[in-house]
């Protein structure tokens, strides 16, 4: 998968390069000998031997903490307890899922406009920034969410998931310009792995102040105030959001801003939004140019909704177990730290099978995690089920963001991974309503997860029509079509 031509629109920043670069055939970037020939053999394994790919990597490690504490294990629980304890829980329900919706519909709109925007301006860690203060404060806010305060804990948290999401547009859009086509799958899911250990430590610690207060010297006992027993997990929140910000610091002040380029047919002081939707538009007529890329994308939705499916069904799944809580926040602590060496082994695994080849496998894995789940009934074997889950979940969906950014063009990788990001979000709507009506079909969600096999047939389907070389040989032309300014 080596490039057969250098693009010259990006270089490392100076302070690691040297005054008389080389250039190396399967390499983007302009790289001293020094560094070429004496990498670090257990961080070159890992994705993590340039310090710009360890600083790109912490902003997987800073933001999962947001997804672990706040989008999985802690805040829906507060959400539907607390800040909807004056409705049903049903009505609770319905007001959390409304704010997923909320969230994922107004990135979906705004993550491809902006996207482009950030090309043509070359600000994709400017946009990053924005939407990841826009995330930390929303965060940090639901420390003031208290009994019947579903309002507000539902703007809260749209806007903290807007944040998230959008942030990670900006941040996965700077891969194909920091690590070279034969770095970027290691890179990929070394950051995943990265996301691991920053969402599963910080969710353990959090875990551990909420379950024991005393540890951090706040009250127990039964007879605290409504504020004083909601604390524990209001300062949980908060501690996210001083992780998200702190652990930010590294990307943006160590990886560099790709240089700015324009097409050819484009003026430097043009109008950053009517740019935007003229190269939008100018997509969307091309999709034959780019359809290597959109064929990729439109099999991440549909494998990717099988992911999700199980992600977001397995607590319901195993409440149907009878399994208590405790059992089931262990299992996605089990998910969270099996998850960091298989994530490893997959940017591996990919540098000796293929990208796609890899991701096929992990298909096939989670066909025989929905075949082993009809069959379990204790917890021993639910906890089996994880580890099962964490041998391909980050593997799978880091190999598929690397395979993705083979293909599309530098200087519009905002505007594409906006559409993966819309795509992304999007794939995790039809996957829960098919389980729904499964479940309501046979009574059972032991029957309706094995309906989850159809999207990884189908989706892996559709990646085996993906024909990679010629996917990056068209954004290579596209690229061609540009110049610096």
């Amino acid at each position: 998968m080596a490039r057969d031509r250098l693009d010259s629109d990006h270089a490392v920043p100076e302070h690691y390069a040297d005054p008389a670069p080389t250039r190396f055939p399967d390499c983007d970037l302009v790289t001293s000998p020094a560094i070429a020939t004496k990498p670090n053999g257990l961080l070159n394994a890992l994705g993590l031997h340039r310090p710009e790919l360890r600083a790109w990597a912490m902003y997987d490690w800073a933001v999962s903490a947001m997804q672990t504490v706040i989008t999985t294990a802690v805040f829906p629980i507060y959400f539907i307890s607390v800040a909807g304890s004056e409705m049903s829980k049903p009505e609770a329900t319905a007001w959390y899922s409304w704010a997923n919706t909320a969230g994922a519909i107004l990135i979906a709109v705004l993550s491809p406009i902006l996207g482009a925007m950030a090309d043509y301006r070359s600000a994709k860690k400017r946009f990053m920034a924005v939407f990841m203060l826009l995330g930390v404060f929303s965060t940090m806010g639901m420390y003031f969410i208290m009994q019947g305060q579903i309002l507000l804990a539902s703007t809260l948290f749209v806007l903290s998931l807007a944040g998230a999401t959008g942030s990670m547009t900006f941040y996965e859009s700077l891969l194909p310009h920091i690590a070279s086509e034969d770095e970027i799958d290691r890179v990929s899911t070394g950051a995943y792995a990265m996301g691991y250990i920053g969402g599963g430590l910080l969710l353990a610690i959090n875990l551990a102040w909420i379950s024991n207060p005393g540890l951090i010297g706040l009250p127990t006992g039964d007879t605290l105030s409504p504020a004083q027993a909601t604390l524990p997990a209001r300062l949980a929140f908060v501690s996210v959001g001083v992780w998200w910000l702190l652990f930010s610091l590294p990307t943006l002040r160590g990886v560099p801003e790709p240089p700015r380029v324009i097409e050819n047919d484009e003026l430097p002081t043009g109008n950053p939004f009517a740019v935007a939707f003229s190269r939008l538009g100018e997509t969307l007529r091309e999709l034959r140019l780019y359809k290597q890329a959109f064929l990729t994308m439109l099999a991440f939705t549909v494998y990717n909704d099988g992911i999700q499916t199980i992600v977001r069904m397995a607590a319901v799944f195993g409440e149907e177990l009878g399994l208590p809580r405790a059992d089931l926040i262990t299992a996605i602590l089990i998910v969270q730290f099996v998850g960091i060496p298989f994530a490893f082994l997959f940017g591996t695994l990919a540098s000796k099978l293929g990208t796609k080849l890899s991701i096929l496998l992990g298909l096939v894995i989670y066909t025989g995690i929905c075949i082993y789940a009809y069959t379990i009934h204790t917890v021993t074997e639910f906890y089996v089920l994880a580890v099962m889950v964490a041998t391909v979940q980050g593997g799978t969906q880091a190999l598929s963001r690397s395979l993705f950014a083979s293909m599309v063009p530098k200087h519009k990788s905002g505007e594409f991974f906006g559409f993966y990001s819309v795509f992304e979000k999007f794939g995790g709507i039809l996957g829960p309503a098919v389980f729904g009506i499964a479940v309501s079909s046979t009574g059972s969600s032991r029957s309706a997860i094995l309906w989850v096999i159809a999207f990884f047939v189908v989706g892996g389907a559709m990646l085996m029509r993906v024909n990679i070389q010629d996917g990056e040989r068209m954004a290579r032309e596209a690229d061609a079509r540009t110049h610096a300014i």
